[in-house]
């Protein structure tokens, strides 16, 4: 048994945030209704078409889904999310905070009507604060949150390439719904939670900030180095080769010194015989490190790093990430379905005793509308009706 079977989640969602949090609702078991517009759906589904003719956002978030078509601006659609959400444990959304409370769906709104239920709002900012109703997207609150000051080169700040506001968006919406459906099941008693992006991602800039707010200059962009860390990054070994390793502690220092430098003496060195001091003198640092690993090849490289201990690893695309050996020895490839066959995926990165995630199909636009209204009581001359208006 999955840990949410029997749990129904309807979902008012688009691009990544929302979805995000819900897809992972129904790989633990969870019934998930997604609401789309008529004809377009979520306008996620238009990022690209590489998958096949598909978007590869989409793909991503929103396997196991039922998809819903509905005009919610319609009277008539209202009256369906109603019935939906009198079945519903959750209800998640991402639109607009006015759009929410315009249409009688934020998770307040909702709580009031239905005590048991656990509805969720997620936005860019917040429902209030002069912020409050700003429209966000991914890069916008990157920016606020000044994650971009701090990513990228020493000349250039550069965005995250994937979306790690709405990521962890979703991430927070995920565990605070989890936590509001064990309380739900202990006392019946339902909740509204509610999700920014900017405090989401705030949350994650924990460390720059109190670096920033407590130390005597703000974090300086390092590219693929650490700030705050040294040795750490890429280094260059023979025949143009890269590889990545990190020294985190003054063992792993010693260590690193005796088997990979070959340098004992150097550990007890008084300009890097801490890390801090090793950051300060960085460049005298790397004056030492970086030609005794140019003349090691990779594998002379890695096996030394190995017998340090010290972790390391190799630069990949993606595509040698989706040839990674340890995805293969460990089982974690499967196939899902979709409009256009079956597609590969990752399973869920955990794994629960007995448990197995769900991985059903990627849903088409609209594809269970008829059968969810039918099952909410609407019979058919009703749903071509709507079919033929533009409700559905």
């Amino acid at each position: 048994m999955r840990p949410l079977q029997g749990t129904t989640v309807v979902a008012l969602e688009q691009a990544v945030a929302a979805p995000f949090a819900t897809r992972q609702l129904a790989d633990l078991g969870a019934r998930v209704i997604k609401i789309e517009r008529p004809e377009t759906g979520d306008f996620a589904r238009d990022y690209d078409q590489t998958v096949c003719g598909m978007s590869s956002h989409f793909v991503w978030l929103n396997r196991s889904k039922e998809s819903l078509t509905l005009d919610i601006k319609r009277p008539e659609a209202i009256g369906v999310i109603d019935r939906l959400i009198d079945r519903a444990d959750v209800f998640v959304q991402n639109l607009s905070p006015e759009s929410t409370v315009s249409l009688g769906v934020s998770a307040r709104q909702l709580r009031a009507r239905f005590p048991s239920l656990v509805a969720c709002d997620i936005s860019g900012y917040g429902s209030d604060g002069p912020y409050g109703g700003k429209k966000a997207y991914d890069l916008m609150v990157q920016a606020e949150t000044g994650l971009l000051s701090i990513n990228g080169s020493v000349d250039e700040p550069a965005k995250v390439a994937i979306a790690v506001a709405d990521i962890s968006a979703g991430m927070y919406a995920l565990t605070s719904i989890l936590s509001a459906l064990l309380v739900q099941s202990r006392t019946g008693v339902g909740a509204a939670i509610e999700i920014s992006m900017l405090e989401a991602l705030g949350e994650w800039m924990g460390y720059p900030l109190y670096y920033s707010g407590y130390g005597d200059k703000p974090l300086s962009r390092t590219g693929p180095r650490h700030a705050t860390i040294a040795p750490y990054g890429p280094f260059s070994v023979a025949h143009g080769e890269v590889i990545y390793f990190g020294v985190q502690n003054e063992r792993e220092w010693l260590a690193f010194c005796q088997k990979v430098l070959r340098q004992p003496s150097l550990a007890a060195d008084c300009r890097f015989n801490s890390n801090s001091r090793r950051v300060k003198h960085l460049t005298e640092l790397h004056d030492i490190v970086d030609p005794i690993l140019s003349a090691l090849s990779a594998k002379e490289a890695i096996a030394r790093l190995d017998q340090a201990g010290v972790a390391h690893a190799r630069f990949n695309t993606v595509d040698d990430f989706a040839a990674h050996p340890q995805f293969s020895a460990r089982g974690r490839w499967t196939n899902v379905g979709s409009p256009v066959g079956p597609l590969r995926a990752l399973y869920p990165p955990w794994s629960i005793e007995n448990v197995t995630p769900r991985m059903d199909p990627v849903p088409e636009i609209g594809q269970q509308t008829g059968d969810i209204l039918r099952e909410l009581g609407y019979d058919d001359s009703v749903v071509e009706s709507w079919r033929s208006a533009g409700v559905v």
